[in-house]
């Protein structure tokens, strides 16, 4: 799964990297980003004139999706992942999985391992090994509160995950789906209906792709952050 992340590229940075508009504030750099956060999303919006082009957009939605049918936004709180093996037939995500697929920028990302004979886990920190940013696949969606039809709708979204590669496999049993450069235009393409190409992309990165490192335990706290929670440390020193 992906339940803690690292956000601290700028908006500019981001904007740059994926040859999108801005359509969200700035936000400042988080070193542990949990849901029900906003977060930078990358989405392509199909242009109302359809001789234009869908416009690239980095907007910010809420982490953890809300189907557009979901009586209350509580649902999203179980829907920070969706696994990629059901993402297509699932009826929380099929629609999105459809046109509203999108990708969340990260720096890096957190899972916890188990640590024989230790009574905690260990926090690791994981994030590529050429330094650049991670492009999580995700969907996203539109929420109306059926209590408030008057108000905006809420924009929320989901980063996929599928089964974790060599790399990640001694720490956690499932890892995001990173997308590489090269499947971004086809990934968010809305009118891109080719389910052949769109599963070929769920896949675990390769294993070289990622460098993992223990960290601190502060981590485990949603209410730390700071540059420290991402500092390697002994592991001995955890316990």
């Amino acid at each position: 799964m992906c339940g803690r992340f690292v956000s601290v590229t700028p908006m500019s940075a981001v904007v740059a990297a994926f040859d999108a508009q801005p359509e969200a504030a700035e936000h400042a750099p988080d070193y542990n980003v949990t849901p029900r956060l906003d977060v930078y999303v990358v989405l392509e919006r199909v242009a109302a004139d359809p001789e234009h082009h869908a416009a690239r957009l980095v907007a910010a939605m809420r982490w953890g999706l809300i189907p557009s049918w979901a009586k209350d936004p509580s649902i999203g709180d179980r829907l920070i992942n969706a696994r990629a093996e059901t993402v297509a037939e699932k009826p929380s995500f099929r629609s999105a999985f459809k046109r509203r697929r999108c990708i969340v920028p990260a720096d890096g990302f957190y899972e916890w391992q188990v640590i024989p004979g230790a009574k905690t886990k260990q926090p690791m920190y994981i994030h590529r090994t050429d330094g650049q940013q991670l492009a999580f696949a995700g969907l996203w969606e539109q929420w109306q509160n059926p209590a408030a039809p008057d108000a905006p709708p809420l924009a929320t979204c989901t980063i996929i995950t599928t089964s974790a590669n060599a790399t990640l496999a001694p720490i956690h049993d499932r890892m995001p789906v990173i997308l590489e450069h090269g499947a971004w235009d086809g990934w968010l393409a809305p009118e891109n209906v080719d389910s052949e190409f769109l599963d070929a992309l769920l896949v675990p990165a390769s294993n070289d792709v990622l460098e993992t490192y223990p960290v601190g335990r502060a981590v485990s706290s949603p209410r730390n952050n700071g540059p420290e929670l991402i500092e390697p440390v002994e592991p001995d020193s955890l316990f």
